[in-house]
């Protein structure tokens, strides 16, 4: 019996790839594994390559295994472009419809097994992924039963007959593969789980349930890969809160929307890629200088421009920071798993709103859309912060002066209306303005205006700004890292560690301002520092240099194919510059 094992599906896209990986990890998750999954797909509808990579544990995981258990196959491209991966004595379940064929020579098994001719038999080919399903089940020692409560999930508005027959098809599947393995029927069967109940979802799904239960009630968005599953939630739930989403021209519009709804009192997001915030930052701007709270998601991608629409990168790091012309307080958050991505929300929408600037939240391919076993949420955590939003009456203006919108305060933050406020009147424009809105250029004025609104984030408080694990006074190495980076970086780090190495790591969750007072220490601290991140010229490195020095120490591993790092890699890599 095995605690953790990795098990992936290929084939062409469009031909329920994706689909047998969900009914099969579900399961899983309902019988209490954790489960890490990735999507390998190519940035078109259908055709081309695509694959979904699943972890299974008895224990928390958090990246992608570096080696491959079972890989279960519909054509040959998906041996050829995987077999790689998988290791000794590892499985190949394939298709026997195309014949397949694995490097003579190596330790693997391979099971040509009729996915199609056994579906085919029972109806149509197209239940051929849930008869890999099947014989998954077989070399996992599953009880085929355990599929039952998904099948009926999906296909159930289909009526009876149909999830008969998907079960039909994963018996049949299981039970041809048990007469395969015969006296290796039990080779790869997985430790018992704890039964518990938690939830599996992707980044973008935590995110869009985040801006819910943050107050959001509405969105304007334009799609875009990977931010267009923020949209597709909120779609489906905000209705029924009284909330809408309106799909917009362009990122443009969409940024502007919800620039206006905000000023209008509505918790409101707006959500895209690197392509989508290039045109966003003009308006981004306007909210600065408007001081009106934004909620923005950055889902990154490969760039530049079309760039990898569907592959993992890291590289838009300094456009969040520097992109917009001019100065403005801003602030730029990145969680580093799903379950930080919905708190991270509900604390984008309170950090706008007591800022009144734009808030970011910086996530990545791999987080937005790999898959992710969480813990039941604690939503009695949650709390709404409006900051300086004036809820009482206002007295009178003297002499029919405008209400001073942009008050010159110590905390650099002003106190705050809504339209229609009695004696609330101000103006608002995108130029220079007076404490009232009024339009001024006058040099004392600009110079207090822009002094005040730099001032604001001197006292951000952000709850945990550095995730730290960090259990040694002095460290041999540092490793620092963002995003999805996390759970490589760890299990690298547990490797290093039994090496007799001491490695400390911190994982940078407050990018902008950055959290100089929490690194410092932990640089200081260590002999090296190594950080981890997806982009070809070191940015989070290049900021850790510029807001907390030490040079010298500091060294890079990057990664900028598409891919995700894994551990192996990180473990080698750190290796080799110590």
């Amino acid at each position: 019996m095995v605690s953790q094992l990795s098990w992936k599906v290929g084939g062409q896209q469009g031909e329920g790839i994706e689909s047998t990986g969900e009914i099969f990890s579900i399961a899983l998750n309902r019988l209490g594994y954790y489960l890490y999954g990735y999507r390998h797909f190519s940035s078109r509808i259908k055709g081309g390559h695509t694959n979904n990579k699943i972890r299974v544990s008895t224990t928390q995981v958090r990246s992608v295994a570096d080696d491959l258990d079972i890989l279960v196959a519909f054509d040959q491209e998906s041996i050829d472009f995987n077999f790689h991966e998988l290791r000794d004595g590892g499985v190949v379940i394939a298709d026997a419809k195309f014949n397949p064929v694995i490097p003579e020579g190596s330790h693997v098994t391979l099971y040509a097994v009729p996915f199609t001719d056994i579906a085919t038999n029972l109806g149509t080919s197209l239940m051929k992924n849930m008869v890999a399903v099947g014989a998954s089940s077989a070399v996992l020692g599953l009880d085929i039963n355990v599929f039952q409560e998904v099948v009926e999930g999906i296909f159930g508005r289909k009526g009876q007959q149909v999830v008969e027959k998907n079960m039909e098809a994963i018996r049949a599947g299981a039970q041809f593969m048990k007469e395969q393995l015969g006296e290796n029927l039990q080779l790869m069967k997985l430790d018992q789980a704890d039964g518990k109940k938690r939830m599996y979802m992707i980044g973008n799904d935590a995110i869009a349930l985040g801006a819910l239960a943050g107050g959001a009630r509405f969105m304007a968005a334009y799609p875009i890969t990977p931010a267009s599953e923020i949209m597709e939630y909120l779609i489906k739930k905000l209705p029924a809160l009284g909330g809408t989403v309106i799909q917009t021209e362009d990122e443009i519009a969409a940024c502007t929307m919800a620039i206006g709804a905000n000023y209008a009192g509505v918790r409101t997001l707006t959500a895209s890629a690197g392509p989508g915030l290039s045109l966003m930052m003009e308006a981004i701007g306007l909210s600065g200088i408007t001081e009106t709270p934004l909620v923005i998601v950055d889902t990154q991608r490969g760039g530049p421009s079309t760039g990898l629409p569907t592959k993992q990168e890291q590289s838009d790091l300094m456009a969040m920071i520097y992109g917009t012309h001019g100065e403005i307080p801003k602030i730029v958050m990145a969680p580093s798993t799903v379950q930080e991505a919905f708190y991270d929300m509900v604390e984008a929408f309170n950090l706008a709103e007591e800022y009144q600037c734009p808030v970011i939240v910086l996530s990545d391919l791999q987080l937005s859309l790999g898959k992710q076993t969480v813990e039941p949420l604690e939503y009695e955590k949650i709390q709404i912060r409006r900051g300086k939003l004036v809820a009482d009456e206002l007295p009178p203006l003297a002499n029919k002066e405008n209400f001073k919108r942009y008050e010159i305060t110590d905390d650099g933050i002003s106190p705050r209306v809504l339209p229609g406020m009695i004696n609330g009147i101000h103006h608002v424009t995108g130029v220079e303005h007076a404490e009232t809105g009024k339009p001024s250029e006058v040099a004392s004025n600009r110079n207090a205006q822009m002094d005040k609104r730099l001032r604001k984030l001197k006292q951000l408080k952000f709850q945990t700004p550095v995730h730290k694990n960090a259990k040694h006074e002095e460290a041999d190495v540092l490793l620092v890292g963002f995003n999805s980076t996390r759970g490589a970086i760890e299990e690298a780090m547990e490797r290093l560690e039994r090496d007799g190495l001491k490695v400390n790591h911190a994982h940078v969750r407050l990018i902008h301002p950055f959290p100089t007072d929490e690194m410092l220490p932990l640089v200081q601290k260590a002999k090296k520092v190594i950080v981890v991140e997806h982009n070809a010229t070191g940015q989070l490195a290049n900021l850790l240099k510029m807001n907390v020095g030490h040079a010298e120490k500091i060294s890079s591993i990057l990664k900028y194919d598409g891919n995700p790092f894994l551990p192996n890699e990180v473990y080698t890599k750190s290796k080799e510059l110590l």
